[in-house]
């Protein structure tokens, strides 16, 4: 390979390399300021853009709050409401039990001849009204009728000892009937 020969300086070949260098160095002074240019415009823009996707987090956020809230408030209404259901079949279940307890109570009551609150009232009723009977008799036939505190005492007692004889004999009827 043929040698290639070193220009000198001050010979033609030396001159453009010179002018080359001299140019890279002018244009590399160049480069810095713009590339601090470009750099301070694109951290301009990068903070407008953060701030941009700042704002549309912001309101992805709320967005997402709001139909979380929406979603738990319907979720809770359910919720309630089929509580409220359960709680009115509940209800209802315990009034037929009670009711189906009752019923069961006053027909063993009666079979074995026990006499119910409302049967004992009828009988005290009716000795207040054959009570005022006999008052009104002995007024028509000129004796004194006993005041009404010692009636009424009287009658409840006489309700009590009315309503045990009923039992007694309702009890012996039934015990007949069933032999």
């Amino acid at each position: 390979m043929p040698k290639m020969s070193k220009a000198k300086p001050g010979t033609k070949s030396a001159a453009p390399r010179k002018e080359i260098s001299g140019a890279a160095l002018k244009s590399s002074r160049q480069v810095w300021p713009a590339g601090m240019e470009a750099l301070a415009k694109a951290q301009q823009g990068g903070v407008k853009v953060f701030e941009s996707l700042l704002k549309q987090g912001q309101r992805f956020e709320q967005k997402t709050k709001q139909a979380a809230a929406d979603t738990a408030a319907a979720a809770r209404g359910a919720a309630h409401a089929k509580a409220k259901e359960m709680q009115e079949m509940a209800g209802g279940t315990w009034d037929k039990l009670e009711q189906v307890f009752e019923d069961r109570v006053a027909r063993a009551l009666s079979k074995l001849g026990i006499p119910m609150q409302n049967d004992i009232q009828r009988l005290a009723d009716r000795v207040d009204e054959l009570s005022d009977a006999v008052n009104r008799l002995l007024k028509t036939k000129g004796a004194a009728p006993k005041p009404p505190a010692a009636r009424a005492k009287k009658t409840t007692r006489g309700a009590k000892t009315m309503a045990t004889h009923v039992a007694r004999k309702t009890t012996r009827t039934r015990t007949k009937r069933a032999r």
